[in-house]
Order: C-alpha cells, then structure tokens, then sequence
C-alpha cells in the first residue's frame, strides 16, 4: 500500500518541518489538497505555499484540485512538476482534453469521483488516466467519517481497470485508518490518502504510516 499523508492535517506555522516529517517517516507521495472556496465550501493553499512545500518534500507531489476552471489551475499548479493532478469529474466538461494537456506537462492525469459518482463515469477514460482518486468523504475538510460504501466502489472500479487499463491506480482519501486499509487494500486500492491519521496519531508520524503500510 502506497501512503499519501495530506499536509491539510500538517501545522501550516510549521508546514516546512511536517512536510519534511512525513517524508523522512516514509510515506510515498505528498498530498496536496487545493480548495478554491467555490466547488468546495473551504480555501485551501495556491502555488505560492505549495512551491515551499514542493523545496521541502523528498517525495513526489499528488495534487489534487477542488476547484472550479480546473485548466486554469493546472496551469498554476504544473510549473511545480507534482507526480499527479487530480481533478474533479463533477466539475469538468471536457476531462478527455485535460487528461491530455496533463499528460502534455510531463504529469501523470488522475480523476477524481466525489461519493455520490458512479465509476461507470470513467468507462471511457479510463485508459488514458493513470490514477483514479475515490473520495471516502464529501470533499472540502479534513477530520470526517469515512464512508464505507467506498469498499463496493473500489470493487467496481477494479474490475473496469483490470478489463481496460490495468496498470491504473485506484486512490482513495477520506477518513483511512489503520482498520478500514485492510478492506480497500481487499477492494484492490493501491494508494490511501491520509491527513488526521498520520499527524495526530498518538505514536507519531512515522508509526502512522507504517501502521497503513
């Protein structure tokens, strides 16, 4: 299992030192939630705080976007050289051609599907993403309940994957813990997206991650 701490839990007046926390504590990429205060009812960071992040990190960047004018922020975002973007599906009427000018930056393209999105959406995208991100919770704040009809999506998802593009990932973010991991890894998710677990867990950092692992 990949982990992808979300720095949204870091302590943003020490946000150099936890993102460097969670590297050093092995985990696999840094997730960066971007929120516009628009298609998600909370505002985040720009790419002002995220090129601080990007000099701390020794470990690839996962961006995921919640925004609307999704090409506008890819463009914002792209200069910093992050692994994946993720955008939202909801919010984007032509993903075939943003998948492409993702693809065009040199940056893997992942879609994003809020709870309520079937993965039948993607039948016909599938093939040209590298990731997929499930949302495990509504999107716009840390700290929520994970939702648990997540696991049959992830099922679903996997067996389209396997059927179409198989070296595709499947991402899931949202109130992971060390006990429902072992269910998505069964459901076939590659990567957990986790920000409260990891900087709050009462042994640390590192234990945290190890303990998704």
């Amino acid at each position: 299992m990949l982990v992808a701490p979300s720095i949204l839990s870091a302590d943003f007046g020490h946000l150099a030192r936890d993102v460097e926390a969670i590297c050093e504590g092995g985990c696999d990429l840094v997730h960066v939630d971007v929120m516009d205060g628009h298609f998600v009812p909370n505002l985040t960071i720009g790419p002002v705080v995220v090129s601080a992040v990007a000099k701390a990190a020794t470990k690839p960047l996962d961006i995921h976007l919640m925004v609307e004018n999704n090409s506008f922020f890819v463009d914002l975002f792209a200069p910093l050289k992050p692994e994946y973007i993720s955008f939202h599906i909801e919010e984007e009427k032509h993903p075939h051609r943003l998948i492409q000018k993702i693809r065009s930056l040199g940056i893997k393209p992942s879609i994003v599907l809020n709870p309520q999105t079937r993965p039948e959406e993607l039948e016909y995208l599938i093939e040209d993403l590298d990731m997929v991100l499930l949302m495990s919770v509504n999107p716009g704040f840390g700290g929520q309940k994970f939702i648990p009809s997540v696991i049959e999506k992830a099922q679903k998802l996997k067996a389209l994957i396997e059927k179409r593009n198989p070296n595709c990932l499947i991402e899931v973010d949202g109130g992971v813990n060390d006990v429902n991991v072992k269910e998505l890894e069964a459901a076939g998710v590659d990567v957990v997206v986790a920000g409260s677990f990891v900087y709050k867990h009462p042994e640390g950092i590192e234990k945290a991650i190890a303990a998704l692992k």
